[in-house]
C-alpha cells in the first residue's frame, strides 16, 4: 500500500500565497521518499513519553520492504524515567541532557560496518520521525555542531540536509511527516493524539480544552504538580484556577480557558512538563549480537 503523508508546520501556514502554500506542502512526502530512497540505515527518532504512538507503522513496514536497516531512537528520556518496552534495536537519548549519543554513534558505526557502501564510498543514514521528536537536536549532538534548524513548532526543518556524520557516513536529515490520513482528519481525538505528541502545533488545535483534559486523564496529577495547584484531577478547575493566576481574562472577569489550555499545551510540547518526578539516567544499548542479524 502507498503511503501518503504531510508536512505540519505553522510557518508554511503562514504562506501568503494560498498555491504556494499547498504546492509547498505537497513536496515534503516526495522528500520524505527520496530519503527513504537513498539512506541504508534509517534512525527512527521516537518521544520516550509516547513510544508506540510516535512510531510511524506504515513507513517501518515501507522500510522493511525496501530492506532498510532501522535503528529507534527513543528521544527525550529525561521527561519519562520509565518508559516501558523498548523496541529492538533501539538506544534511549536525552538532547536536552546530552546522554546516550555516544552509545548511539557507536551503534551507528557497527551497523555501517556490515554494509556494503554506495558508489561514492558512503553509508547514508536517514533521519525520520514524527514533527517535534528532536531529530534536529539529535543530528546536532551526533555531528557535534549547529547545522540542523531547531525549533518547538512541529516541523521546524525545511528540505533534506546532508551532514557528514564521520569519512564514511553520512547523515539525511528530513521534515516531520505524519501520514495524511491523520493530518487531515477532523475528528477531535485524533486532532488532541496529535497535539499531545507534537505533531501538531498548540496553536493549531481547534479545542485544546480536550486535548489538556486527556493529558489530565493519561497522567493524573502530572498537571497539577506542575503548576502547583490542586484540582483533584479535574482539568477544568485546573484551567479555572491557572487561567486566573496568570490573569487571562475576558469580558466580565471570566476566564479565557482556551488561551490557558494553549499555554500548557505550549509547555507540553517545549518539554516544560515531565512525567515523573524523578528522572533515572536510562540508556539501553543492545549487544553487538542483537544487530547481527540485521
Amino acid at each position: 500500500m502507498r503511503v501518503k503523508y504531510i508536512f505540519s508546520s505553522r510557518h508554511t501556514g503562514r504562506a501568503r500565497d494560498p498555491a504556494n502554500y499547498l504546492k509547498q506542502r505537497q513536496k515534503y512526502p516526495d522528500l520524505l521518499k527520496k530519503i527513504l530512497e537513498q539512506s541504508q540505515i534509517i534512525l527512527e527518532v521516537l518521544d520516550a513519553r509516547f513510544i508506540e504512538e510516535t512510531r510511524n507503522k506504515e513507513m517501518e513496514r515501507e522500510m522493511m520492504e525496501k530492506n532498510k536497516k532501522i535503528i529507534y531512537v527513543v528521544n527525550k528520556s529525561d521527561l519519562n524515567s520509565e518508559p516501558g518496552n523498548l523496541p529492538s534495536p533501539s538506544v534511549s537519548v536525552s538532547c536536552k541532557d546530552r546522554k546516550g549519543i555516544k552509545n548511539l554513534r557507536i551503534m551507528i558505526k557497527i551497523l555501517a560496518s556490515k554494509i556494503p557502501k554506495n558508489e561514492e564510498g558512503k553509508v547514508i543514514v536517514g533521519v525520520v520521525g514524527y514533527p517535534n521528536t528532536g531529530k534536529s537536536s539529535l543530528i546536532n549532538l551526533l555531528i557535534g555542531r549547529r547545522s540542523a534548524g531547531i525549533g518547538a513548532d512541529a516541523g521546524f526543518t525545511k528540505g533534506i540536509q546532508k551532514l557528514r556524520l564521520s569519512g564514511e557516513v553520512t547523515l539525511l536529515d528530513s521534515p516531520g511527516v505524519i501520514p495524511q490520513k491523520e493530518y487531515s482528519s477532523s475528528d477531535t481525538k485524533i486532532m488532541s493524539r496529535n497535539t499531545k505528541l507534537g505533531a501538531r502545533s498548540h496553536s493549531q488545535i481547534k479545542n485544546p480544552e480536550q486535548a489538556v483534559d486527556e493529558l489530565a486523564r493519561e497522567f493524573p496529577g502530572m498537571l497539577e504538580e506542575h503548576y502547583k495547584i490542586n484540582a483533584d484531577n479535574d482539568s477544568e478547575i485546573l484551567l479555572e484556577i491557572l487561567g486566573r493566576r496568570k490573569n487571562f481574562l475576558l469580558k466580565k472577569g471570566k476566564i479565557d480557558t482556551d488561551k490557558t489550555a494553549r499555554l500548557i499545551l505550549k509547555d507540553w510540547q517545549k518539554g516544560k512538563i515531565r512525567i515523573q518526578k524523578s528522572v533515572k539516567n536510562i540508556i539501553t544499548f543492545p549487544e553487538p549480537k542483537s544487530l547481527k542479524n540485521q
